[in-house]
């Protein structure tokens, strides 16, 4: 069977970042985000052959299921995923909100992107390589330092969020090992994107630098590199295990 890496949140900063390393490294991307026309974009510029772009709402059991069963229809396989997909709600003003001021609504929505939508790619992922072995079995989730440190930055209900994927990541290792695929996530610091952005503005970036041993903001590319390396024959025997990718911000 033909196999694909999925990215999921491919249009984004470091979805993109992700998309365009691993294809020049040869494999052949599946790029998934919410809107079909960003996906695309992403594709249109990725080196190689053979890649594709599909609409996915990570936060849908349907949607996911409908993707691993509608490639495997066509005789392929996801062989690899990277869950990349992820939302982070600030206040109106863009602030961090403080846990009172958080709603109902905003928790489920953060929780059902970042860590239930890691979930169900986990899930749909495993139920797919029990029907079809897979080589080099890989899954990637994205947790954030903000996890790890209690969040400045970032709210609560995100903090939480990404908490969960942590552990999540663990015990989907063991249970993954009896089909030969790792389970392994990446931990990003601060890095020039987006999510960051919206809190952050350029002016700062030697402000917040000054905290960071390496001196610097992270970027997009650093976190594909890590991912890169998860992917590879290189990273065969670990599993269980998170990459920091955040320039000694926080250090174990």
């Amino acid at each position: 069977m033909t196999g694909f890496v999925l990215v999921t949140g491919a249009a984004g900063g470091i979805g993109a970042a992700v998309c365009y390393r691993l294809a020049a490294d040869g494999y052949r991307v599946l790029a998934s985000d919410l809107s079909p026309d960003d996906a695309e974009r992403v594709v249109a510029g990725l080196p190689g052959e053979g890649h594709r772009a599909v609409a996915l709402d990570v936060a849908s059991e349907a949607q996911v299921s409908a993707l691993f069963a509608a490639t495997e229809a066509e005789g392929l396989q996801i062989s690899q995923v990277v869950a990349a997909a992820g939302i982070l709600i600030f206040a109106a003003d863009g602030n961090r909100p403080p846990i009172t001021d958080i709603s109902l609504a905003e928790w489920e929505k953060t929780q059902k992107i970042n860590s239930t939508g890691t979930f169900l790619l986990l899930r749909e992922y495993l139920r797919a390589a029990a029907r079809h072995p897979v080589s080099q079995g890989r899954f990637i989730g994205f947790a954030s330092v903000a996890a790890q440190l209690g969040g400045y930055r970032s709210s609560s209900a995100y903090i939480a969020s990404k908490g969960a994927v942590l552990a999540l990541i663990k015990a989907g290792a063991r249970e993954a090992a009896e089909h030969g695929i790792t389970v392994n996530g990446v931990a990003p610091g601060l890095i020039d994107a987006p999510m960051l952005r919206q809190s952050l503005a350029p002016e700062n970036d030697a402000k917040i630098a000054a905290n960071i041993p390496l001196n610097r903001i992270g970027t997009p590319e650093d976190v594909a590199g890590a991912v890169a390396y998860l992917l590879s024959a290189d990273a065969g025997y670990i599993t269980g295990s998170v990459i920091d990718v955040n320039g000694g911000y926080r250090m174990q």
